[in-house]
């Protein structure tokens, strides 16, 4: 497929982007093991994450899939070298088969078990909205898959949306957005980190406990913060950065760069998790287009990004390098004012997505200034706050009792019969952006507009004839007697539906849609 055009960024051109979340996975009840259970060496988070994974494989009537390893590079940096193995964690190096279970679905998406966590990882999107619809798909796949291996297994497997066991260990739940190569990587670092930095105030998911190990009893804004120890750097799992410099496009490395975040707190609320990748997309627009002239500069970024967390008050104030003092929402607020500048000024219909995301981005600020409370139907943070202090007020319960980090726990659980955050959902105290037969479908369709969308046909059609895939590549076996032939997809926007729906309808089988696509 052809490489995007070397051209400096385009304003039309889709934003690419995708989500990655690790589940926390708990196994619930007592009583005796079943044979499957005493075959294992331990019940380790990775164990059951294997057995969730596979679980989800059977229900589907899907194989595992192998992996194509051949494009990735987890230890190069955007800063223009590549770090050794021999000085890399063994965590760094994941362009190596674990052989734990991997499948890449009909969604185009994949699911795997990733640091002892199952984790799902979008298919490639071009909307916040799809984002949210894909990722909701995910989570829906993990409550089936939870389900399905809490059978085999005898024991009841839990999965929550959320980002830290409460005693010093952390997981992910990453963003990734394409850019221009041409977007300086020092551009990014310095006009990104505000607004990473003070964005809890909006889509922080909430926590009890203060501190990587709640050392402190008491409740802030982000699961993820207190677990940022430097400003930029490789590392995803220990000293971790605000701006990772991962260089891994998954794309055409001469004009694209993938940005990976990894600060972010799992959403729940489909609307948070909307503003979160739709907002971001907004910034990294006006990044790259490179008409910010004096973006705030953090005088102690990671300082800055615990103690707006720590503060649901939202009235701390960080220091920037020129004497002002400002507050998250301060911060917001600048970056939202130079998002719309950068906007009016390109003279463009800045699409329909945009124009909405600039109203709720702005609204919710104003509400959060007026009272958070109003905030309750749209934000995390807000409406689990709003739940604990009605259990705080109604048993008397002080930050540190247990009861107030199971609420914390339960809100994120994924499986609707348990989750408070479904709950809320269910009494119409949240809102929502996709609707259940939606996220149904895209449990096992990909997205139409991009690359996804060739390699979940390919596994849908073609998954006997598929060895292995990755972002950017799958490679067939046609036959036994021939050799494996890889398909290299280095434009996430192209192999749409749009550009090769015609050629699946005329093929019966991988062999013909290779012909077809050759000639």
């Amino acid at each position: 497929m052809a490489s995007p055009s070397e051209r400096n960024p385009d304003p039309h051109r889709p934003r690419v982007m995708g989500l990655e979340t690790e589940y926390g996975i708990l196994l619930a009840g007592g009583g005796p093991l079943t044979e499957l259970q005493e075959r294992l060496d331990e019940l380790h988070p990775m164990h059951l994450s294997n057995a969730v994974v596979r679980a989800y494989g059977q229900l589907v009537a899907q194989r595992p899939t192998g992996w194509d390893y051949e494009t990735e590079s987890p230890l190069a940096d955007q800063r223009g070298f590549e770090l050794a193995r021999s000085d890399a964690l063994a965590e760094q190096l994941t362009d190596v088969e674990s052989g734990l279970a991997n499948l890449v679905l009909t969604n185009g998406a994949r699911l795997y078990v990733d640091h002892a966590h199952p984790e799902y990882a979008t298919p490639e999107v071009t909307t916040a909205r799809d984002a949210v619809l894909w990722d909701r798909a995910g989570d829906q796949a993990m409550v089936l898959a939870s389900r399905a291996a809490s059978e085999v297994l005898g024991r009841e497997i839990r999965l929550y949306r959320n980002n830290t066991d409460g005693k010093g260990a952390s997981y992910g739940s990453h963003e990734n957005y394409l850019l221009h190569r041409s977007t300086p990587f020092s551009r990014v670092v310095v006009q990104f980190t505000p607004f990473l930095v003070s964005r809890s105030v909006v889509v922080g998911a909430g926590r009890v406990g203060i501190g990587q190990s709640s050392e402190l009893a008491g409740f802030q804004l982000s699961q993820r913060a207190d677990f940022f120890e430097t400003e930029v750097g490789l590392e995803t799992t220990v000293n971790r950065p605000i701006i990772n410099t991962r260089d891994e496009p998954h794309a055409d490395a001469r004009t694209s760069r993938r940005l990976h975040v990894i600060t972010g707190d799992a959403s729940s609320s489909e609307y948070a998790g909307w503003l979160k990748v739709g907002t971001a997309a907004l910034v990294l627009a006006l990044v790259e287009a490179g008409t910010w002239p004096d973006p705030p500069r953090l005088l102690d970024p990671v300082r800055a990004m615990h103690e707006i967390s720590h503060d649901p008050t939202l009235r701390a104030t960080v220091e920037l390098d020129d004497g002002r003092r400002l507050s998250g929402l301060d911060l917001q607020q600048l970056v939202l004012d130079a998002v719309r500048t950068h906007l009016a000024r390109a003279e463009e219909d800045p699409g329909a997505e945009a124009a909405e995301l600039l109203t709720g981005w702005q609204q919710v600020l104003d509400d959060l200034r007026t009272d958070p409370a109003r905030c309750a139907d749209r934000l995390d943070w807000v409406a689990k706050q709003h739940l604990l202090e009605r259990y705080r007020e109604r048993d008397g319960l002080a930050w540190d009792a247990p009861k107030l980090a199971l609420v914390d726990l339960q809100y994120a659980d994924i499986d609707p019969r348990r989750s408070l955050h479904a709950a809320l959902v269910a009494r119409g105290r949240m809102r929502r952006l996709v609707g259940e037969a939606e996220v149904e479908h895209a449990r096992t369709s990909p997205p139409t507009d991009t690359r996804a969308w060739f390699r979940g046909q390919c596994m849908r059609r073609f998954a006997d004839q598929v060895v292995a895939a990755s972002w950017d590549s799958v490679i067939f076996q046609l036959d036994r007697e021939r050799s494996w032939i890889r398909l290299p997809m280095p434009d996430p926007l192209r192999g749409t539906r749009a550009h090769v729906g015609e050629l699946f309808d005329r093929a019966a089988d991988a062999g013909e849609l290779l012909a077809l696509l050759g000639s």
